[in-house]
C-alpha cells in the first residue's frame, strides 16, 4: 500500500467515524411531508419533536410549488432530506437547531425580520419616543 493509500484510508476511517457520530447524535427524521393545507414542510424527529417549515424561508425553497415540495425523500438514515423536484439538499440536524441556509440566507432573514412594519412595532416605537427615546448607553469608555 502505498503513501496516497494509507492517506485515503486515514481520511475515509476519519469520515465514517464521523458519520456515525452524526448519526448518534441526531436528531434524524422519521418521516417528512409536505402540508399542503398550512403550507409547510413537516419533519417528524427521532427524539419526538415535530417542525412545521414554512418553505419561503428556507434557501433555495422560497419559490417551490406545492407540487415541488410534495416530493421528499429522507436520506442517509435520517439525516437529510432530498427534494427532488427542486434538486434540494437539507441537514436535519442543522434544520433543528434553525438553520435554514447559509449564513448570508440567515442574516437576509433576519434582516427582513428587523424592518418589519407591524402595527405592534409601531405602537411600541412611539411609546419608546414619548418615553424619551433609547436610553443612553451605560457602557463606560475606558482611555
Amino acid at each position: 500500500m502505498d503513501q496516497v493509500d494509507k492517506i485515503l484510508e486515514r481520511d475515509w476511517d476519519a469520515a465514517n467515524q464521523h458519520g456515525q457520530e452524526a448519526l448518534a447524535a441526531g436528531p434524524l427524521a422519521e418521516s417528512v411531508y409536505y402540508d399542503q393545507p398550512t403550507g409547510k414542510v413537516v419533519v417528524e424527529l427521532n427524539n419526538g419533536v415535530d417542525l412545521h417549515i414554512p418553505p419561503a424561508l428556507i434557501q433555495g425553497m422560497e419559490n417551490a410549488t406545492p407540487a415541488e415540495l410534495a416530493e421528499i425523500v429522507i436520506e442517509g438514515h435520517g439525516i437529510g432530506l432530498h427534494f427532488p423536484r427542486l434538486d434540494a439538499d437539507l441537514y436535519v440536524p442543522a434544520l433543528a437547531r434553525g438553520v435554514l441556509g447559509t449564513a448570508a440566507w440567515m442574516r437576509s432573514l433576519g434582516r427582513k425580520g428587523g424592518i418589519s412594519k407591524s402595527p405592534a412595532k409601531a405602537e411600541a416605537a412611539r411609546r419608546n419616543g414619548r418615553l424619551g427615546g433609547r436610553p443612553p448607553s451605560t457602557k463606560k469608555v475606558l482611555s
